[in-house]
C-alpha cells in the first residue's frame, strides 16, 4: 500500500500521521485499533485479518 493510502487512513482514525515513516505510521495504527504493533517485526504471523499483512516484510521471508 503507498504511503499517501496509509497516511488518509490514519488521519480518518485521528492517528497523527505527520512526520512518520511507513512502518512507524503503521505501527501507530495497529496501536490505535488495539492491536500489537508488529508490523515487519516478526517471522511469521497468525493474524490472517490484519489489514497490513500483504505489506509486511515478514510475510515475504
Amino acid at each position: 500500500m503507498k504511503l499517501d493510502a496509509i497516511r488518509k487512513i490514519g488521519r480518518e482514525m485521528g492517528v497523527k500521521t505527520s512526520n512518520l515513516k511507513k512502518t512507524e505510521l503503521i505501527r501507530a495504527i495497529q496501536v490505535y485499533e488495539g492491536c500489537n504493533p508488529c508490523f515487519d517485526m516478526q517471522e511469521s504471523c497468525s493474524q490472517a485479518n490484519c489489514l497490513w499483512r500483504t505489506d509486511c516484510s515478514s510475510e515475504l521471508k
